[in-house]
């Protein structure tokens, strides 16, 4: 199935952003992650979407007009987290460090270290800096951080629905936003990790952490890094699996946005009720020996107020 191609965007356009139309497609899919299914026919209305993901420059802008601080700037609140050590309730925010053997994959806490004072800034921990990486994506932002900036810039972030219908480029049904193939020729596509996760980085792609935008091929829609990079928030509450009958294609949800907050608790997790949202897109940490989520099918769980060093976010706005 193929979807419309996006309109010609007129004179007055919004800036770095594309038009979407609207377009019925099969969302999710069959084959791979159990909380991908069930594929399912869905129809989104047209709307814009930011061309790359939001970039330290842009988010820059916005803390130094706001005075915006960040959930990984603020010290937890010790109500949130009944058990937790005292000492660990300070500012902090997740950050990948690359082992230095094989290890069990079963066990995320080999490679993913609980930095304190590591935030939008900071992006490795307090020492490191973005100097030099303005064209990176921001990261190390929590959802509120995401819709704060989304808002101040009047636009919002995009549903899963709107998100995948975007990912795919105006063709449906492909394993990949680019094709069927991972590594076309040998052409990585997207940044994402290459070799044996996480304690060998082959760098085909050319990048150890986050690139530039825009360094890779862009979709049919003209949209960039919707693959790998970094992970993006989207509007919807995390459901175990897609709510939707693919038996009734006859009756396609038209602008789905799951908004069941309390079903989206981590069940492995009953006594800290923190709602979570969907993520789309993958990371520059995915891998096939891993996390195979570099695919616009792909959605992830993650608690609103976690930041980590490969969460960043793009924004939508629609169309009258």
């Amino acid at each position: 199935m193929t979807v419309p191609s996006p309109l010609a965007s007129p004179a007055s356009a919004p800036e770095n952003m594309i038009h979407i139309p609207g377009g019925r497609f099969i969302m999710g899919s069959n084959h791979h992650y159990p909380e991908e299914a069930p594929a399912h026919p869905v129809e989104v209305d047209a709307f814009w979407i930011d061309s790359t993901p939001v970039t330290n420059r842009d988010f820059r802008r916005f803390v130094t007009a706001t005075g915006h601080r960040t959930t990984a700037e603020i010290a937890p609140n010790p109500d949130d987290y009944p058990g937790a050590q005292p000492e660990m309730l300070r500012p902090a925010s997740l950050v990948f460090t690359p082992t230095d053997r094989p290890v069990p994959l079963h066990d995320w806490s080999q490679w993913w270290r609980y930095v304190f004072d590591a935030d939008w800034r900071h992006p490795l921990g307090p020492d490191s800096s973005i100097d030099d990486l303005d064209d990176h994506p921001v990261v190390h932002v929590t959802y509120d951080d995401a819709a704060a900036y989304a808002a101040w810039v009047g636009k919002t972030l995009p549903t899963e629905a709107e998100w995948e219908f975007a990912a795919r480029g105006g063709v449906d049904g492909q394993e990949f936003a680019w094709g069927d193939e991972l590594m076309p020729d040998g052409k990585a596509m997207a940044n994402f990790w290459q070799g044996n996760f996480p304690s060998e980085n082959l760098l085909v792609d050319g990048y150890e952490r986050t690139s530039p935008v825009g360094s890779f091929p862009a979709n049919g829609y003209g949209l960039s890094d919707m693959i790998g990079n970094v992970w993006e928030w989207t509007e919807d509450f995390y459901a175990a699996r897609h709510q939707a009958d693919p038996s009734r294609p006859c009756c396609a949800p038209r602008n789905p946005l799951n908004q069941a907050r309390e079903a989206s608790y981590d069940p492995q997790q009953p006594q800290i009720l923190i709602p979570r949202r969907v993520l789309k897109g993958g990371s520059h940490l995915c891998a096939p020996s891993y996390c195979r989520r570099y695919r616009p099918a792909a959605r992830h769980a993650q608690a609103i107020d976690s930041s980590t060093s490969h969460i960043g976010f793009r924004c939508v706005i629609r169309a009258a």
